[in-house]
């Protein structure tokens, strides 16, 4: 980057850097940012000081990527979305709230629907024989400790290595491997009773039934498959979170369904995303052993830990999802203790600061309720995800082909350096 220092114009029109801020709805740093990535030119203005931007470059770029502000200094990579909007206690899936879409469909559905646009009642997914059998093959192959996004990792990497078509990129080829892979890695999860993957044909019932066979061995009711499917649907998608960053970056390289859903994979597994909610699943728990959220807030805070499944940084208040899932698992007779125990951590922790309850936190007491595991309310995150996920992929490939290429900012020594 450098300002170009050349004679201007006279018929020219010049902006100064704050007028050409304020044109583009942003701060003066991240009109700098433009420049570096090279979508704005600028020159030294009158006498050397400050800088000048052409009137018309500032025009088309606000045309093209209006009035955005990037969500803080180091965040300035803006991607233009049609799918999720998030606007202080609320969470729309193209214009429709995700509460109200939780309420009244199935995952499946929403997942068509947020796919095409089109919504198809009773639709279901089911997984095709030689990708089922591969995953299946993949999964039992796993040392024993294995966990479940272990699993779901080599399942779609045998899925994909099981379809000859996978680069097909044609929006008809990548909405048939998205109906097929949901359930391949559903199906392809071992159950709790035999630690192995089951055997049976490929399933043609509803997602929500089969995902909860895997996920724990207590029997299921009706208002316990309404409060997974539900949080299937409300964890569909989220704007441009960390793996749906990863994701989009994929798909702009022009990689595979498959190997989009790897790379949200990769950016989920950890502690700040997607196995969020095993941290809060493991402090329920010892809130209900030791009957006392007051002695487990107090050993977080004392150790310098946040307290799992408080705060979420888009949100200035309480989390709709959790608001949703929590009103549901009030119908669910086994879920009173750990709904308890979340509504004493809040209660606690509300003495000291305004943290409100996430959708981590709403996970966690639906998967203690039902002894899950720890790891399952992650699992359920990554089923998920992996429609939205899709969705963003379908977007990605419309546009310009490797464009999400942002320009490192280099900070080490100066060349020439002598030959280590």
């Amino acid at each position: 980057m450098a300002d170009q220092d050349r004679a201007q114009d006279p018929g020219e029109r010049r902006l100064s850097t704050r007028e050409t801020a304020d044109r583009l709805g942003v701060k003066p740093e991240t009109v700098y940012a433009y420049v570096s990535r090279g979508q704005l030119t600028s020159r030294r203005g009158p006498g050397g000081r400050g800088s000048t931007f052409d009137a018309k470059e500032v025009e088309a770029l606000a045309r093209r990527g209006g009035r955005r502000e990037p969500a803080g200094p180091s965040s300035e990579l803006a991607v233009r979305t049609g799918i999720t909007l998030i606007d202080r206690d609320h969470c729309y899936f193209r214009g429709v709230d995700s509460s109200e879409l939780a309420a009244h469909y199935r995952y499946e559905e929403v997942s068509e629907w947020l796919w095409t646009g089109e919504m198809h009642r009773g639709k279901r997914f089911v997984a095709p024989r030689d990708a089922l059998a591969a995953a299946r093959r993949a999964v039992a192959a796993l040392p024993a400790h294995s966990g479940p996004m272990d699993q779901l990792r080599v399942s779609v990497i045998a899925a994909a290595a099981a379809d000859p078509l996978r680069f097909d990129l044609s929006e008809r080829a990548v909405l048939d491997t998205a109906r097929t892979l949901i359930p391949t890695l559903v199906d392809a999860l071992p159950t709790p009773a035999s630690g192995q993957p089951a055997v049976e044909q490929p399933d043609t019932g509803p997602l929500a039934p089969r995902l909860w066979s895997r996920l724990t061995a207590e029997p299921s009711d009706a208002p316990c498959l309404r409060a997974l499917d539900a949080a299937l649907v409300l964890l569909i998608d989220h704007d441009l979170a960390g793996s749906t960053l990863a994701v989009r970056v994929a798909a702009s390289a022009r990689a595979h369904p498959y190997a989009i859903v790897s790379a949200g994979f990769g950016a989920l597994d950890g502690a700040l995303h997607g196995a969020a909610s095993g941290l809060a699943h493991r402090m329920l728990l010892e809130v209900l052993e030791r009957g006392s959220a007051a002695a487990v807030v107090a050993d977080h805070l004392r150790a310098g830990r946040r307290v799992p499944g408080l705060g979420h940084p888009v949100y200035p208040g309480e989390d709709p999802r959790a608001r949703t899932l929590f009103g549901l698992l009030e119908d669910v007779p086994r879920a009173r203790p750990a709904l308890q125990a979340a509504r004493e951590v809040i209660t606690t922790t509300a003495r000291h600061t305004e943290l409100h309850a996430n959708i981590d936190l709403a996970l966690a007491v639906l998967t203690v309720a039902t002894g899950m595991p720890a790891e399952a309310g992650e699992t359920v995150f990554a089923v998920a995800r992996t429609a939205g996920w899709v969705a963003h992929a379908l977007e990605e490939y419309e546009e310009t082909p490797a464009r999400l290429r942002p320009r490192g900012q280099y900070c080490g020594p100066r060349p020439p350096q002598p030959l280590p």
